[in-house]
């Protein structure tokens, strides 16, 4: 029986325990991002930050769950700023306006439900 990894990059297997923060590396002035899984119902993308980098304003058609793996970040919903650590969540919600901005390294999981 083969089993099919596509969408998925390098080293990330189904029914495999993978550590998530170890998935994506830093790079000097640099957003990093590796897209975990995509379906026509959203999709799991990892983020590595360096200090000082980030996403400008934005809106996107559909919620969006971040979540911090580690650093600090500010992440800007409808201008509105949210400091948040390792740990916290938080929902970008559809079309609001938001911005992210690395405090320190950081990388976050970030999740679109399209449905």
């Amino acid at each position: 029986m083969t089993v099919k990894t596509e969408n998925r990059p390098a080293g990330i297997s189904p029914a495999r325990a993978f550590f998530l923060r170890d998935a994506v590396a830093y790079q000097d002035k640099a957003v990093v991002s590796k897209e975990i899984a995509s379906k026509e119902t959203g999709t799991v993308t990892i983020f590595a930050f360096d200090a000082g980098q980030g996403l400008s304003e934005h809106t996107a058609p559909f919620d969006a769950l971040v979540q911090v793996l580690e650093g600090e970040v500010e992440i800007q919903i409808s201008r509105k700023p949210h400091h948040l650590t390792e740990g916290e969540m938080i929902i970008m919600p559809a079309q609001e306006p938001h911005a992210l901005k690395a405090i320190t390294k950081f990388k976050m999981l970030l999740i679109m439900i399209r449905s």
